[in-house]
């Protein structure tokens, strides 16, 4: 399975943030949206070709509060996002890229497409539901003909 069908199943709707956003409303808007991460864009260009500078996540929130006792204020998205994101293609298969994430230890994953469109977001959870589906149609078929029917 690929990652154009996992976002062809679940949508492609990317939620984003300017960098000069606060993080109190990037904190905010992830909590009304339930999602774990925002990609981060040049200021004015978040609408259907963001100019993606980067990624701020939970974790990036959750780091900030601890190095800040537990307050936010006066920090902006740019502050605390991460910069270097790591990517993949739509053509790209499941297993690399739950490979790729496992090594980079990320947990979304924006998908870019060749003319360098974003084509979407994947979640480690939607990556390991794609995997487990997999498994059970596998494992579906294989009792099927043991069974012989």
């Amino acid at each position: 399975m690929t990652l154009q069908e996992i976002l062809s199943e679940k949508g492609n709707r990317v939620h984003t943030i300017e960098a000069e956003a606060t993080l109190v409303a990037a904190t905010e808007r992830l909590v009304e949206h339930n999602v774990g991460s925002l990609l981060v864009c040049r200021t004015g260009h978040c609408d259907k070709r963001p100019q993606i500078e980067g990624i701020v996540t939970e974790r990036d929130v959750l780091r900030a509060l601890a190095g800040r006792g537990g307050r936010l204020d006066g920090l902006a998205v740019r502050d605390v996002m991460t910069r270097k994101l790591i990517t993949a293609a739509p053509s790209e298969e499941v297993g690399a890229v739950m490979g790729l994430m496992t090594e980079h230890r990320v947990r979304h994953l924006p998908v870019i497409c060749e003319d360098g469109r974003l084509a979407g977001m994947i979640s480690i959870g939607d990556v390991v539901k794609s995997q487990h589906n997999s498994m059970v149609l596998e494992n579906h078929f294989l009792k099927s003909y043991l069974h012989g029917q």
